[in-house]
């Protein structure tokens, strides 16, 4: 049956191995819950097959109820002209009395009519039922099923999620352990110890050039006092 059928092809969705789908997935999440929403949609298209069966099965109990009921009337009225000719035939008229037996009679083939309408519509009943019963068994079965569905996505998406974390810090201390920053602080410190090395050089240079400038000072000066004891000396002193 179509039902049956619908069913059949939602529970397909259970059955199949999620994670074998998504290792082809090229994103994840966006397949699961492609997979939830066509879940979702099957699910509504069962519910509106059972709920079609369960309607129904609805119009047959109400058709049997019916025949039931007619079934009952016909019997009344085959009862009541049954007791009229035998009223009739009391009273001595023969004529009418067979007149109204065969009204029984036409009212008992009525009523028997009813009464094996109704005995197979009432088969049909149970027969329905049962289907319908199996139904919606089935539809809560696969409600719970995709609510574990639900459950499973949000589960991968989270772990999906947590294991591209994980890859760009694995990535990322890859990429700092290849480029090794205390190697660029070394080159930086000796470029900063040669800088330091040229200024105290300048440094030393421009003590050096004072000293000879006070060095020549003292020469000049000794050299005054040699030329001043030459004069005294030439002058007799």
């Amino acid at each position: 049956m179509a039902q049956t059928s619908i069913l059949g092809r939602v529970s397909q969705l259970v059955r199949a191995n999620i994670n074998a789908i998504l290792d082809d997935a090229e994103d994840p999440e966006r397949m699961l819950d492609q997979l939830v929403r066509d879940f979702t949609n099957n699910i509504a298209e069962a519910e509106d097959a059972v709920a079609q069966t369960i309607g129904n099965l609805r119009l047959v109990e109400d058709d049997a109820r019916e025949a039931r009921s007619a079934s009952s009337e016909w019997l009344d009225k085959a009862k009541a002209a049954s007791r009229r000719a035998d009223q009739l035939r009391a009273e001595g008229n023969a004529t009418e009395a067979d007149r109204f037996d065969e009204l029984a009679k036409i009212a008992l083939r009525r009523q028997l009519s009813y009464e094996n309408q109704a005995a197979s519509l009432e088969t049909q009943v149970a027969a329905q039922t049962e289907l319908a019963d199996k139904l919606k068994d089935g539809l809560n079965k696969l409600r719970a099923k995709r609510e574990d569905l639900v459950q499973k996505r949000d589960e991968l998406v989270s772990r999906a999620k947590m294991a591209r974390a994980q890859s760009q810090v694995q990535e990322t201390l890859q990429s700092v352990s290849v480029m090794d920053p205390t190697s660029e602080i070394t080159r930086f410190e000796e470029r900063i110890r040669r800088q330091e090395a040229q200024v105290r050089g300048r440094e030393e240079v421009a003590a050096s050039s004072l000293e000879e400038q006070f060095a020549s000072l003292e020469d000049d000066a000794a050299e005054l006092d040699v030329e001043n004891r030459l004069a005294e000396l030439k002058s007799g002193g």
